[in-house]
């Protein structure tokens, strides 16, 4: 099928998006105060299939935007308060005994756990083991958990939300770069400014009530993330893309000096396909067909932060993984410069 062909529906599909989103961000004002970057990103990961890993300070309404999205889309939730004690059977659900009452006879039956809702918050996902954080990588990459022999589907759509502190390091467990590499954005909750700090003193001091509506069904929310795939990008932005993510990979060939010096991992392969998927996103959401360098920039520190990883020098030295990102993002060239001036890239688009 062509794109042409897919014009009519998908011009409709582009129109009921830009009401999703305008729709979404009203019910979620009602109870969140600013954060309207943190809301963009997650709708991002929601429309891009996607899962969200949010790191903030307490109290700065991680879980209330969480739960309230959940409510404006329509979705069942479940929230999972990650302990040390939490066991991967506590999340995923277990095999039980329970008599048939017809027959009388002992049947082996079921009983889901948590993950099975459409949008599930994982809280404070470093406080709890290895053992048990491993046990949401088959339900984020596959969308199914596997308990003895037999795989159970997951909801569709499924939507993993988690949460971390960056403060309190006591009693807490690194999640593995292998799990951090299935959340597609890695979204910084920061402080509130004065003024939206000040609103949120002044509601939360007050009996208040608030009426969340649905925007969407779940239905619909499907319909608009495969109308995020069909988004053509073209092949320039790709190489973009590639030039951008590749350039972190330490020992591949010619890296940045930045790069040499500070890091000591760098962004696979999912990297560069989550960096494309969300720009399309990103570009629907602002009412275009098409995706610019632009869309790809804006995703780059929340789609790269968490995949590459500082050495120590960098530690020591106060060097960030947001400072490289930016570093990069001001000496990776487009395809016209790279072809006329850098060769270091010229393979890349010449390709």
């Amino acid at each position: 099928m062509t794109q042409t062909e897919h014009t009519p529906a998908g011009s409709e599909l582009i129109d009921r998006l830009a009401t999703a989103v305008t729709g979404i961000r009203q019910q979620l004002r009602q109870v969140v105060v600013g954060q309207d970057e943190v809301i963009d990103q997650l709708l991002i990961c929601l429309f891009g299939q996607g899962h969200c890993l949010l790191e903030g300070v307490p109290g700065l309404a991680k879980t209330l935007l969480i739960s309230t999205l959940a409510r404006t889309l329509n979705l069942s939730f479940s929230r999972i308060q990650f302990t040390p004690d939490l066991m991967p059977a506590d999340i995923t659900g277990t095999d039980i005994i329970e008599e048939n009452r017809s027959t009388g006879q002992r049947e082996m039956r079921f009983l889901e756990g948590p993950l099975f809702s459409h949008v599930v918050l994982a809280d404070e996902i470093n406080r709890t083991p290895p053992k048990t954080q491993a046990a949401l990588l088959e339900a984020m990459q596959e969308r199914q958990v596997t308990v003895g022999r037999v795989r159970h589907q997951l909801a569709d759509p499924f939507f993993v939300l988690a949460t971390q502190n960056p403060i309190e390091q006591e009693g807490t467990y690194a999640l593995p770069e292998a799990q951090q590499d299935r959340f597609m954005l890695k979204v910084l909750v920061t402080y509130p400014s004065f003024a939206e700090e000040f609103e949120v003193a002044r509601r939360t001091t007050i009996n208040r009530t608030d009426s969340i509506l649905p925007v969407v069904s779940p239905e619909e929310i499907v319909a608009l993330q495969n109308l995020v795939r069909d988004v053509p990008v073209s092949d320039h932005l790709v190489r973009y893309t590639l030039a951008l993510v590749r350039q972190t990979r330490v020992g591949e060939g010619h890296v940045p000096e930045v790069v040499s010096q500070h890091l000591a991992w760098g962004a696979g392969p999912r990297a560069v396909q989550f960096l494309i998927v969300g720009a399309k996103a990103r570009a629907l959401m602002l009412g275009r067909p098409h995706v610019t360098i632009e869309d790809i920039q804006a995703l780059a520190k929340p789609v790269l932060r968490h995949r590459i990883v500082v050495n120590f020098a960098a530690a020591s030295d106060g060097v960030t993984s947001d400072q490289i990102i930016d570093s990069l993002l001001e000496s990776t060239p487009t395809q016209e410069d790279a072809l006329a001036h850098d060769a270091r890239f010229q393979a890349i688009f010449a390709s």
